[in-house]
């Protein structure tokens, strides 16, 4: 992680080993500009970009937060700071599901949040995707 002064404008990308990267030329999954951190759509597939970790909601939903978590702190910053998050199921019924993860993610006061339904997502066993947004030093941390 290497991350520039604390008032930098200048946009930054960021990595995590533990989340696989798109294609170059695709988009970023991570990118920071002072303390505004943008986290793109993340679904539950594994680092080979094929294998779909999770057969429902709560399991995609978990490993889709831990995905957050890692480039969210390899941006320098923690889960507490993420301030709104976009959630895509593919069945509106399971969403508590969804929200069962996220509170094993997140403490205090949880971020705003938009949730929507959709026909569906990239993959036919993709049931979630969250997008994130997070300003750095934000949190009571």
């Amino acid at each position: 992680m290497n991350l520039a002064a604390e008032t930098s404008t200048r946009k930054q990308r960021f990595f995590s080993d533990a989340v696989g990267e798109p294609a170059e030329g695709m988009w970023s999954n991570c990118l920071r500009i002072g303390d505004l951190i943008t986290v793109s759509g993340m679904t539950a597939r594994g680092l080979d970009g094929r294998t779909i970790q999770g057969d429902g909601e709560y399991e995609q939903a978990k490993v889709i937060f831990q995905k957050i978590k890692d480039l969210v702190e390899a941006a320098g910053a923690v889960m507490d700071d993420v301030v709104k998050m976009t959630i895509f199921v593919t069945n509106m019924a399971n969403n508590s599901q969804v929200w069962k993860a996220r509170k094993e993610f997140f403490t205090g006061n949880f971020p705003a949040c938009t949730l929507v339904e959709v026909s569906a997502l990239a993959k036919p066993e993709i049931l979630v995707e969250i997008e994130a947004l997070a300003v750095a030093g934000c949190s009571a941390e």
